[in-house]
């Protein structure tokens, strides 16, 4: 339950419409709610100002219908990460206002979409194509939030030309989030460039000694640029998360 509905539901019962029994029937899981495999946080977005996001590997199509039909009753947009494709058709099937974005692997639900509560812009940055994936996530998830976000793909620093023909948006996002794989070079070029924060997402993508991103992962871990800030490898939506978080303030 989110502070507007909460403060709709408090005024209604002020005003005599809602009763105090109806009111605390629906307050009832205002805390969390146990469904046996899973204890749904309902109280997230009156803590953090979104509602729970659903995991959605390792759940069955059943278990994410199962939290999404709770979380429906309160909240007014549902986010699932990481859900394959079979089982985002199941939950697409059973709410059909959802959508299934490919690429990132997740699904959007939203009764209403979130109002822009953003400073600024939020510019999204893949050094290549292969990262795209990766870098779609963090872009859903941080316009879901109620963020302006642009994406820039595939300007890596083996073309470093093609970045800099983004130069203008770079330097005027609030905050960056910087996508790439192999040697990871990509946040500390952007970073060098701009006094915004830099949030670098490190892809499993690359050759044997890339090691499934930790070449990338320790690369931005050491990177020389001070604005720079490092997520887990492929984790698309802790960035956007954290994008979102920062612009707000």
């Amino acid at each position: 339950m989110n502070i507007e509905t909460l403060n709709k539901l408090l005024s209604s019962v002020a005003a005599g419409k809602t009763s105090v029994e109806d009111a605390a029937a629906k307050l009832t899981h205002i805390s969390f709610e146990d469904i046996d495999y899973a204890h749904i946080d309902h109280n997230r977005s009156l803590r953090k100002g979104f509602p729970e996001v659903i995991f959605g590997q390792g759940k069955s199509a059943d278990q994410i219908i199962g939290i999404m039909e709770r979380i429906t009753l309160q909240e007014t947009v549902v986010l699932i990460t990481r859900i394959d494709k079979q089982n985002a058709g199941k939950v697409v099937s059973h709410f059909p206002d959802s959508i299934y974005h490919k690429d990132a692997r997740m699904v959007i639900w939203e009764k209403d979409k979130m109002p822009n509560q953003g400073k600024g812009t939020i510019a999204v940055i893949s050094a290549g194509t292969s990262d795209i994936p990766v870098a779609k996530e963090a872009h859903l998830t941080a316009q879901v939030m109620g963020n302006d976000v642009k994406s820039v793909f595939d300007v890596g620093v083996a073309g470093i030309h093609r970045l800099f023909a983004h130069k203008k948006l770079i330097e005027q996002a609030s905050v960056l989030i910087v996508v790439a794989g192999m040697e990871g070079a990509l946040p500390s070029v952007v970073a060098g460039m701009v006094k915004s924060p830099v949030i670098a997402v490190p892809t499993s993508i690359g050759y044997g000694v890339s090691l499934g991103g930790l070449t990338a992962l320790f690369a931005m871990l050491n990177s020389c640029s001070s604005n720079v800030a490092v997520v887990n490898i492929d984790n698309g939506f802790g960035a956007g998360y954290m994008a979102s978080a920062i612009n707000r303030v």
